[in-house]
């Protein structure tokens, strides 16, 4: 018998529910998953069952986390090889993901996750591309100091680090800002791994009557 749920939103647009998702599968966690269509807004099946009226929300053991970063932390503590082993590249990790998690709005609000979708030249707004220089940068320092080794951020392993940039990934191969070489083998390596693969093939089987139009509509200039 599973051993809680994981609440996720609708996985063709939920990059927060991904991110969650990624570190419960990381951890081996045993929880039912429980997808909710988004409605583009306030959805009430959501509010019933997290605290914050937000996904993801994962429920296990009788304990309740329903934050993206809290839920990779929690998974982190059963599993601690889910960060860096090096106290120095763990400390980088969390700082990296800690300003993906709480910045990068232009970003997000002009090319929004929409697995599947190719829209070359769309979002490209003087602040989006300002995220994406950042990013690059965390991308290739993370890279020169802790990833040799692997194709990852801090090499061989796939990190909570890199279940927080999966979602930017999944934004670059949708949308084709012009990156460096090295920034786009690093969404290639991260949408070639293995859990990426099944998400992206668990959007793609979600209902058609689920997709919103606001996610729909970008299109290239």
């Amino acid at each position: 018998m599973a051993e809680g749920t994981l609440y996720l939103g609708t996985r063709r647009y939920s990059s927060w529910s991904l991110r969650g998702w990624l570190a419960v599968r990381l951890a081996g966690l045993d929880v039912e998953e429980r997808v909710i269509p988004l409605a583009g807004g306030d959805t009430p099946a959501v509010k019933a069952v997290s605290p914050s009226g937000l996904v993801p929300c994962l429920v296990h053991r009788g304990i309740t986390v329903w934050d993206s970063l809290a839920i990779g932390e929690y998974c982190a503590e059963l599993t601690p090889i889910l960060w860096p082993a090096d106290r120095a590249a763990r400390a980088h990790a969390r700082a990296v993901s800690a300003e993906m998690h709480s910045g990068f709005r232009a970003l997000r609000e002009a090319m929004p996750m929409s697995l599947g979708r190719v829209v070359p030249g769309a979002g490209r707004t003087e602040g989006s591309l300002r995220d994406i220089a950042r990013i690059e940068t965390i991308w290739r320092e993370t890279r020169s100091r802790f990833g040799a080794g692997g194709p990852f951020l801090f090499g061989a392993a796939f990190t909570l680090a890199d279940a927080m940039y999966a979602p930017v990934a999944a934004r670059f191969l949708s949308y084709r800002p012009e990156i460096a070489a090295d920034s786009a083998a690093y969404c290639a390596a991260v949408r070639g791994f293995a859990l990426v693969e099944a998400w992206y093939a668990a959007a793609a089987a979600e209902p058609a009557e689920w997709r919103l139009a606001k996610y729909e509509a970008t299109a290239a200039p």
